[in-house]
């Protein structure tokens, strides 16, 4: 088993990406902590799981430290992180007051560079780790009025490469990843905002978002868990300070060259259906 022996805190941990993760990681031997603002979900998660649900904020340090803490004293220390608490955003630069943009940064990046400080000195007791960032596509191309969330989680790939460069030495290793559309909660209620503006369904929502994906659908959970346990084990052992865009090849795609074709004569028009 690749995390056999290994010990994981995951942020984010009741839901969608962190949640099919914690399953992914305990599948292959690793002792799980979770995370998150709702202890239901996250209770659950853990019952599954056989780990330890430790309820908080990752944008609060003192929540952070505690769940580090009962990876210590539950588990004897801690060697991989998944950062994946996230998610709020603003609209359009002009249209966001002070209170949302500062709620977007502290939601995606504030809670990601806590998580990395407060859990780096039990990583480097055990001689380094890996600490693995869920960043988004909106961190390399910029969705419409969403400033707040593309400038995040575009600066999370800048606190990957600083942790990469700073501790790689002492034995850490920091990746981020870059999904796209994935299937979970927070997709589901997004898709259903586009469903009622156009008066369509949610799957047809998701084949709208996703028509101009070379494999033209949208990831499932656990695809993206099986990223981050490749960067969390031994086998990406000489990957550091690396993103991956795990999007479908959504950021492939020139998408103002479609209009003069050469690709699959399959290509949707994103405008075909519901207008």
């Amino acid at each position: 088993m690749r995390l056999d022996g290994k010990v994981a805190l995951i942020t984010g941990g009741g839901s969608g990406i962190g949640a099919a993760t914690a399953r992914r990681f305990a599948s292959e031997g690793a002792k799980i902590v979770v995370t998150g603002r709702r202890p239901a979900p996250l209770a659950e998660v853990a019952a599954a799981v056989g780990g330890v649900a430790v309820p908080g904020d990752a944008a609060r340090a003192e929540d952070v430290r505690r769940a580090v803490a009962t990876c210590v004293e539950r588990f004897g220390g801690l060697d991989v992180v998944v950062a994946s608490a996230g998610g709020a955003g603003t609209p359009a630069v002009g249209d966001t007051d002070d209170a949302s943009w500062y709620a977007s940064l502290e939601s995606n990046l504030t809670s990601a560079f806590l998580t990395a400080r407060e859990a780096l000195p039990a990583l480097l007791d055990r001689g380094g780790g890996s600490i693995v960032i869920v960043a988004s596509e909106a961190a390399l191309v910029a969705p419409p009025t969403l400033a707040g969330y593309a400038a995040s989680k575009t600066a999370l790939l800048g606190l990957t490469r600083s942790l990469a460069v700073d501790y790689g030495r002492r034995g850490i290793r920091a990746n981020a990843i870059c999904p796209a559309w994935v299937r979970t909660p927070m997709a589901d209620d997004e898709m259903d905002k586009l469903a009622e503006a156009r008066g369509i369904s949610r799957e047809e929502a998701y084949e709208l978002a996703c028509a101009r994906l070379p494999l033209g659908r949208p990831a499932t959970a656990d695809e993206i868990a099986a990223v981050c346990l490749f960067l969390a084990s031994a086998e990406s052992s000489f990957v550091t300070g690396s993103v991956l865009a795990v999007d479908g090849g959504a950021t492939a795609v020139d998408v103002g060259g479609l209009a003069f074709g050469g690709g699959p004569d399959t290509w949707p028009c994103p405008t075909r259906s519901g207008g």
